[in-house]
């Protein structure tokens, strides 16, 4: 497949999880891909892996919380290939868990920063170079948790509901300019940031919110991100997408 063919994608957090799928997805369907992270093994062992199978990617190291990462990354993209046709904001951070009257407030701000300014951050760089070039893509990771509320998880539900209203927000600003930016609401996907924090017991009360009985998996939230990145989803701009396992639907 090449949906994507002489595209060239970025895609933050990259380096595990949900960003390595939607990136190796992306390189599948035939885009050059950047991956970025804080983490240089796994990024480097994703761009490596796609490189591996034929395609072409590249790993940069990029705080999302930095302003001055996040407009050096895309100047390096620009470098690197030329050209930035589709952004995917997928980096993120689960944070501490506490009543919101307990809140560390430097947990809130490190969760804020990572989860909603980064996404900011991002489209803050990226979207002036699709503007110039009359096209483009952001895709914004949001959660469900961007839709309704979970206790103990303030600080995240907050920046999750924020990155649904700002990709409202960019979208009705570019839409007419030919960028089209939507955000996606994975319910709880077996990720490294799940397992390698939560119980055997923990994961499967997570389940247990799940109608469909199983959490998600990477693979199956990129789907969803190269649908909204791709042609097929010309239409589509504004939106927010669950992928959740009827998880909303209760």
């Amino acid at each position: 497949m090449v949906q994507l063919k002489n595209k060239v994608a970025l895609v933050t957090g990259a380096g595990s999880g949900i960003g390595k799928s939607v990136a190796e997805l992306y390189a599948a369907n035939g885009a050059a891909v950047v991956i970025s992270d804080i983490d240089e093994k796994g990024g480097n062992a994703v761009a490596e892996g796609i490189k591996s199978k034929g395609g072409r990617a590249v790993f940069i190291k990029s705080d999302t919380g930095s302003p001055t990462d996040c407009g050096q990354l895309v100047a390096q993209t620009l470098a690197e290939f030329g050209q930035l046709d589709i952004a995917c904001n997928n980096a993120g951070i689960g944070g501490a868990a506490a009543p919101t009257g307990e809140y560390k407030l430097e947990d809130w701000q490190k969760v804020i920063n990572i989860n909603l300014n980064g996404v900011f951050y991002g489209m803050r760089y990226q979207l002036p170079v699709m503007e110039k070039a009359g096209s483009g893509v952001i895709v914004n990771m949001a959660s469900i948790l961007g839709a309704v509320g979970f206790g103990g998880s303030c600080a995240y539900v907050a920046a999750k509901h924020g990155v649904v209203g700002l990709t409202q927000a960019a979208a009705l600003e570019y839409s007419a300019k030919g960028i089209r930016v939507n955000a996606v609401g994975p319910g709880f996907i077996e990720t490294p940031l799940l397992t390698k924090h939560l119980s055997q017991q923990e994961m499967q009360a997570l389940v247990g919110l799940h109608p469909i009985g199983r959490l998600g998996k990477p693979e199956e939230v990129a789907e969803l991100v190269l649908w909204l990145s791709s042609p097929q989803s010309s239409f589509v701009t504004g939106s927010y997408y669950p992928i959740d396992g009827a998880y909303l639907a209760r």
